[in-house]
């Protein structure tokens, strides 16, 4: 087996433990900005810091995840009348500007929940449940909850988002990404669902 450098493995490790948060402000031209102020700002926030549990945050989430949402609620993969509506005239490189935009800004402090939940969903999201089969989000989404370019940075998401998210999972109601994270969430009783996603809220 050939051995690689050690510079090389130090970088690889680097770019897997470092979240999309690191990325260099983007600077966009006036009608994508105006994009910004006039649609996302009004659910999400000019830096991705929804402030209503409802919307996500999109904050140093991964460009191309963000991109890849965008397309599935422009192309109707993604079920939304919001933001089908608010996508639905997007171009391509629009997309890719609005996706590297949030994802270049930094996630805000998060605040610790119930501590007792928080303890079952850390168990939950590091070790699974091995009696339900349930596999630990951290096998995914990383240790840190910081994600792939495929999969989303959960680190410091609304906890009542994400329980939003994986009961539509579990009932198949989200019409993208269904195929692994249907089989994961229905297997996860509510006490689960409630307790990682508290874990996951105050994750950094």
């Amino acid at each position: 087996m050939s051995k690689r450098p050690l510079s090389l493995l130090l970088a690889i490790a680097a770019s897997v433990a470092t979240p999309a948060a690191a990325q260099t402000e983007v600077s966009l031209p006036k009608h994508v900005q105006a994009i910004v102020t006039e649609r996302c700002a009004l659910c999400h926030g000019l830096e991705g810091e929804s402030a209503s549990a409802v919307y996500p945050r999109l904050a140093a989430q991964h460009p191309d995840y963000l991109q890849k949402q965008l397309k599935d609620f422009r192309d109707g993969r993604r079920k939304s009348d919001t933001m089908s509506e608010m996508a639905k005239d997007l171009k391509d490189d629009e997309i890719a500007l609005l996706a590297r935009y949030f994802a270049s800004k930094p996630a805000g402090a998060r605040q610790p929940g119930d501590a007792d939940l928080a303890a079952v969903g850390k168990y939950i999201f590091h070790k699974g449940n091995s009696l339900s089969g349930v596999a630990p989000c951290a096998s995914c989404h990383g240790p840190k909850g910081y994600g792939t370019a495929q999969l989303p940075r959960l680190a410091g998401q609304h906890p009542s988002y994400v329980e939003t998210q994986l009961k539509e999972f579990t009932k198949r109601e989200r019409t993208n990404d269904n195929a692994i994270m249907h089989t994961i969430a229905s297997k996860l009783t509510e006490l689960e669902i409630r307790a990682v996603s508290v874990y996951i809220g105050a994750l950094q």
